[in-house]
């Protein structure tokens, strides 16, 4: 029996089977044979998204290629692709994603089946721009929805965790292939929140990393701009000097609150200009274990400075900043983005360090003020609070057990959540 591990090593499974079909057809054999399925893109769910003692699938090496709509606004894409090599081969035929978060080894698949997302008040999540999806039935069968065609099932596939078949394909939205600034300041964390508003309104994308024994924050902006040649360097940050403090906090905990505010240092000024693709993703070298809420607008900067508080009170030992950015609202029935426009609250901590207590005592404050968990991040909801929180969770409850009756897709976490037992 094979072991399988998450990206930050929390979450580990003994598969039945490992499995990397190369054709549908494989696919569609391992499907059948299989009492349970799940499918894995890079592991960076830090939720059991991808824990099965059945069949763990990966499609990064099915067959396919980037197809484009004859006006260039669409493209069909192999589902099993990271964001990495589909955003490299969009560049290639002129094209950009619309939006991206900051880091690129997801699968398409699997950053829109969980609401994967970036930063900018007008712009959605991944999940937004899927307009189309090729599924494979637990019969192994091919079906095809879109808003014209199967429609329930088309809703309920824009953010499913996998649970209404296999996509093999998705077809998502696109723009002409773009450039963008890139510009990292650091500013005292007040000027940052009296600013807030304005910042929103005035760039494409922003968002702002503080550390809870901080009063300095880093603040990331990113806007179109036009070429300047050839990128000069790949990362925002360098996280050499961070992660060396990181595990020397590991080590001495109690370290923690005077080395902190040592790492974002007044007079940070960095910019730099690429294409899309480059400039969006970052490498993120020091692992770590997430939990992430998106917060109604109006009361997200009381979460943050009520969770910022929480760790002072305690003197926690974390590591790692709160990132904060801003996302439009949609229609998409398990987004937690379905009630309007959110803040998305980041909370983060060193892998090699205790996270665990820390999530329980932030996870209420988030929910007091609203929140709805990212469904690939830290979190603690039960079937009932699903039910409380999402209107149309009944609605996609019905098109799953249509088109999945027997739970082949489902493993122990999501049936807790979305099954009928």
């Amino acid at each position: 029996m094979a072991q399988w591990r998450n990206w930050s090593g929390s979450v580990t499974a003994r598969p039945a089977r490992l499995a990397t079909p190369r054709t549908e057809a494989e696919l569609a054999d391992i499907i059948r044979a299989a009492s349970k399925v799940r499918v894995v893109g890079a592991g960076h769910s830090f939720m059991p998204l991808c824990e099965t003692d059945g069949a763990l699938v990966s499609l990064s090496e099915l067959e396919g290629a980037v197809e484009s709509s004859a006006d260039r606004s669409r493209v069909w894409a192999p589902a099993g692709w990271s964001l990495a090599k589909l955003t490299a081969a969009l560049w290639e035929e002129g094209l950009s994603l619309i939006n991206q978060g900051d880091v690129n080894p997801q699968s398409l698949a699997g950053a829109i089946g969980t609401g994967t997302h970036g930063t900018g008040a007008t712009l959605g999540s991944l999940s937004t721009t899927a307009r189309a999806f090729r599924l494979m039935q637990a019969d192994g069968s091919i079906i095809s929805c879109s808003a014209a065609e199967n429609n329930e099932l088309y809703q309920a596939a824009r953010l499913s965790l996998g649970l209404v078949g296999v996509a093999t394909r998705i077809e998502i939205d696109v723009l002409p292939a773009y450039h963008l600034e890139e510009r990292v300041e650091s500013h005292p964390f007040e000027y940052v929140a009296e600013n807030w508003d304005e910042l929103v309104a005035n760039n494409r994308h922003v968002e702002f990393f503080v550390f809870p024994y901080g009063d300095q924050a880093i603040l990331k902006t990113l806007n179109p701009a036009p070429n300047e040649g050839p990128l000069k360097h790949l990362n925002d940050m360098d996280d050499r000097a961070f992660k060396l403090i990181c595990d020397l906090c590991a080590t001495f905990p109690v370290l923690t609150r005077r080395l902190q505010p040592l790492i974002v240092k007044p007079g940070i000024r960095q910019r730099r200009v690429g294409p899309a693709f480059q400039i969006f993703p970052s490498e993120r070298s020091v692992r770590f274990e997430e939990m992430e809420y998106e917060v109604p607008v109006a009361n997200g900067w009381a979460a943050l400075r009520e969770a910022i508080a929480y760790i002072r009170r305690r003197k926690l030992p974390i590591t790692f900043p709160f990132e904060f950015r801003a996302i439009a609202a949609d229609d998409i029935w398990l987004s937690p983005f379905h009630a309007g426009p959110c803040v998305s609250i980041s909370a983060h901590q060193y892998s090699k360090m205790p996270w665990r207590d820390f999530f329980a005592g932030i996870e209420p404050i988030f929910r007091a003020h609203g929140g709805r968990p990212h469904w690939a991040k830290r979190h603690t909801l039960t079937k009932a609070d699903v039910d409380a929180l999402y209107p149309n969770a009944a609605r996609f409850g019905a098109v799953r057990a249509t088109h999945d009756p027997h739970a082949k897709f489902a493993n122990a976490h999501l049936t807790s959540l979305f099954v009928e037992t």
